[in-house]
């Protein structure tokens, strides 16, 4: 392809149109970027700090490309929160964008359309869908012929060695090795270490484009003000909020660990007159969307979110960010804070740190490795036939979202394929990489000390988290609160410590009925399919708490602990289900208590169950039996699996059940099945219906 080699003042040109300033020049570093991918065809790693510019270098040699007659440039992103920002900022400079994700399936064919006509200039795509089989079969080939550019952003998350590694990021590997060698590819991040800086740069080169530009610079982001308050509990922290989140800078985003975290805290601060809104992994796409607009527009103090807002959300006036509870890594802390003072002088970043953290990040940790046992179950039962995600999920026993995951890695891996109608076995021999999971727990558990001693270090805050990305321009910042001195209040007024305390005393959580059989119980021993028969149904539930609640969910935990020995329940915990009960607001009371028959607690179950008739002055019945050795298998399991274990495994024979409402108590609810096929039972022996109570409920 010939060109001509375009001139600095031509980027800067597009430079200034793409961020609206006629004064705008080049930080140091990105024309340098520009120069290699548009004169050079080269292949170029950028690792710059947030708010740098790594998007101007790629729009403005998007452009530069495309004047010479290149064709569109392939941008692999990685949230539908950064696509937004990317797709509106290229529309300034005239940057003609489009995005294929998986919300926007329905114009998939007006985006092609476009891209045959070359009215396309950047076509935005998600790892994920690099791997969907139309798009791969159908699509990709034709646009690798195409390509004028590959950009692969927040490119940590190729390594293994990433804060927040995908196992879809490994695929671009197989994307890079097909570019032609006059294509010109950019890979950016703002958090590598020089590990994964290595690791990245040796993916990117491959064949005559071994030599991989890096043009790393300084890490150090001078606008931030970092400090850590350590506060005793979750109430501590919650009533810190409630009395000083006005007093934080202009709006900003407070960081949770979990979902049902950041639900609780938003609910709280709502309620006390804050203007906050919960942003999660569950949230609607609809309603992400209004968050994120309403955040940019200042129309809401903050936003409560899990990691789901993170990468690529772009207000570059976000005065501040704050953590109730600490990521697992000093790394992903760095790439979460660089949402804040992007464009402004001055941001406050504030850590209040959790004694549950650990507890949480070994969590996280081990669900994202593969087990080994498990992936061989799944590439046994595959073949050469097409197996659905749901088909699949029946036949080994794994949930689905764990499965999603492993059928990843496999796919990466190469041991099975995604193909129309689901997933197939390649028949490629597949080890288990122990040696290679295990180095990676290993640098997990070092990264998650890194960030205690982060928590507790009297040296400079902005330093430590530059060295930690192994930034050796680091110097002390003489801003944080190490440096300057604590410039954050530690009061906390005592009406805020009450309403905290109430909130966290908050009991109560909604128990969903289940309302159709899963698919494949038929197949294990289960005979039924299809939607569950109303006169079979159990009514809609309650638990105490959820295990992962902020409040009662840390004294479930310790209830529930491994190792934990079976005991009477507490009066504590009695009188807190007694409030859940007298809140319920049935349609009709019920008549009578029944228990489940527990074989690992049941003096807890026993002792629940009588304490609730006893106060609420109703006949206990006594438990159900098991029958035929009682239920087989272990919770955790997926829907088919658990259902088949169950089935027949209790009896109601032996209670003389009443016609009318029956309270159904448990210990735990899972997977629903042990409720569900109970209420069966006791639906069958008369109840009219059956309301579940349990203590914990799980997710």
């Amino acid at each position: 392809m010939t060109s001509i080699a375009p001139t600095r003042s031509a980027a800067l040109a597009a430079l200034r149109e793409l961020v609206g300033r006629s004064d705008a020049d080049f930080h140091d570093g990105q024309y340098e970027a520009i120069e290699a991918l548009v004169e050079g065809r080269r292949r170029a790693l950028v690792v710059q700090r947030t708010g740098w510019g790594k998007s101007a270098v790629y729009f403005v040699a998007t452009l530069l490309l495309r004047r010479q007659g290149a064709g569109p440039t392939v941008l692999v992103s990685p949230l539908l929160a950064l696509m937004r920002d990317q797709i509106a900022a290229a529309e300034r400079a005239g940057v003609r964008a489009v995005a294929i994700n998986s919300t926007n399936a329905h114009a998939w064919s007006d985006v092609l359309a476009q891209l045959d006509r070359d009215e396309v200039d950047v076509l935005l795509v998600s790892p994920e869908r690099l791997n969907n089989p139309a798009f791969r079969e159908q699509q990709l080939p034709a646009l690798v012929q195409r390509i004028g550019m590959l950009v692969v952003d927040e490119a940590h998350c190729i390594s293994d060695w990433g804060h927040d590694f995908r196992p879809d990021y490994r695929r671009l590997r197989d994307l890079i090795a097909q570019m032609p060698a006059e294509v010109p590819v950019l890979a950016t991040t703002a958090t590598a270490n020089s590990r994964v800086v290595a690791d990245v740069a040796e993916q990117l080169g491959t064949g005559d484009n071994a030599d991989v530009l890096t043009i790393r610079g300084p890490l150090a982001r001078a606008s931030l003000r970092l400090g850590v308050l350590r506060l005793p509990n979750s109430s501590s922290r919650l009533a810190w909020l409630l009395s000083h989140l006005d007093d934080l800078p202009g709006s900003g985003i407070i960081y949770t660990l979990t979902v049902a975290a950041a639900v609780d805290t938003a609910r709280l601060l709502r309620e006390r007159g804050h203007e906050v809104r919960a942003y999660t992994g569950q949230t609607d796409t609809e309603e992400r969307e209004e968050s994120e607009g309403m955040l940019k527009r200042n129309e809401v103090k903050a936003l409560v979110a899990t990691s789901a807002l993170g990468m690529g959300f772009d207000k570059p006036d976000l005065g501040f960010v704050l953590h109730l509870g600490a990521p697992s890594s000093p790394v992903a802390y760095y790439q979460q804070v660089g949402r804040a003072g992007r464009a402004s002088e001055s941001a406050d970043v504030l850590l209040l740190p959790g004694t549950e953290d650990r507890d949480i990040w070994h969590y996280f940790a081990t669900a994202s490795m593969p087990d080994q046992e498990r992936a061989e179950r799944v590439i046994a039962a595959l073949g050469d036939a097409p197996v659905s995600t749901p088909a699949l999920e029946a036949m080994v026993d794994i949930r689905r979202t764990p499965l999603e995951l492993l059928l990843k890695v496999l796919d990466v891996d190469g041991a099975v394929r995604r193909v129309q109608g689901g997933w197939v076995a390649t028949g490629e021999p597949w080890t288990y990489d122990a040696e290679r999971y295990a180095r990676i727990a290993a640098e997990r558990v070092a990264e998650q000390q890194h960030m205690i001693d982060y928590e507790q270090t009297d040296g400079c805050r902005m330093e430590f988290l530059q060295r930690s990305l192994d930034d050796d321009t680091a110097v002390p910042c003489g801003r944080c609160d190490n440096c300057a001195g604590i410039w954050f209040p530690s009061e906390i007024a005592a009406s805020a410590t009450t309403s905290a305390a109430e909130s966290l005393d908050r009991v109560g959580v909604p128990i969903d009925p289940r309302r159709q059989w899963p698919t494949g119980a038929d197949r294990l021993g289960a005979p039924v399919k299809g939607r569950i028969p109303p006169a079979e149904q159990a009514g809609e539930g309650r638990a105490l708490a959820r295990l992962t609640d902020l409040g009662w969910g840390g004294a479930l935990r310790e209830l529930f602990a491994s190792g934990a020995p079976d005991a009477a329940v507490s009066p504590q915990v009695l009188a807190a289900c007694v409030r859940v009960l007298a809140d319920w607001g049935w349609a009709e009371r019920p008549v009578a208590v029944v228990a489940m028959p527990s074989r690992s607690r049941p003096l807890l179950v026993d002792s629940l169950a009588r304490g609730i008739a006893e106060v609420g002055r109703l006949p206990y019945l006594g438990a159900l039996a098991h029958a035929g050795g009682g239920p087989t298998g272990q919770p955790g399991g997926n829907s088919a699996f658990r259902l088949a274990g169950l089935w027949d495994r209790f009896t109601a024979e032996g209670l003389d059940v009443p016609p009318g409402p029956v309270l159904l108590v448990d210990d735990q609810a899972d997977s629903r099945w042990t409720l569900t096929v109970a209420a069966r039972n006791l639906r069958q022996a008369g109840a009219t219906e059956v309301l579940p109570f349990v203590l914990a409920l799980h997710g």
